[in-house]
């Protein structure tokens, strides 16, 4: 997925990524807001914006609008979630640059 111009998503905190894993793994509305908005999702799961983030690529700067799925896309099911998780959690922890929504995603 093309990135919007702004800053590079930097690596999540682990504290966060532990959250968005927990969330997706467990928690039905948090799936379909992730699915919706994953930066919304990622918010909520604790990732606060860099200061001075410009509002208008926040999505960009969280690395939401590379876990963005399309919306033909399902959601992994939680048991590939909880699966995989110390694998995703392992890229989460990385600048998320490159992170694919494919991690997300049922195949």
């Amino acid at each position: 997925m093309a990135r919007k111009k702004g800053p590079a998503p930097a690596a999540l905190e682990p504290k966060v990524a532990r959250k968005l894993m927990d969330l997706l793994s467990s928690d039905n509305d948090f799936r379909r807001l992730f699915k919706k908005d994953a930066h919304a999702a990622l918010v909520k799961a604790g990732y606060k914006a860099p200061a001075g983030t410009d509002p208008a690529t926040a999505a960009a700067a969280s690395g939401g609008a590379c876990m963005q799925l399309k919306a033909t896309d399902r959601i992994a099911p939680k048991a590939d979630i909880v699966r995989d998780r110390a694998k995703i959690e392992a890229n989460l922890a990385q600048v998320m640059l490159f992170i694919e929504a494919k991690h997300f995603k049922a195949r």
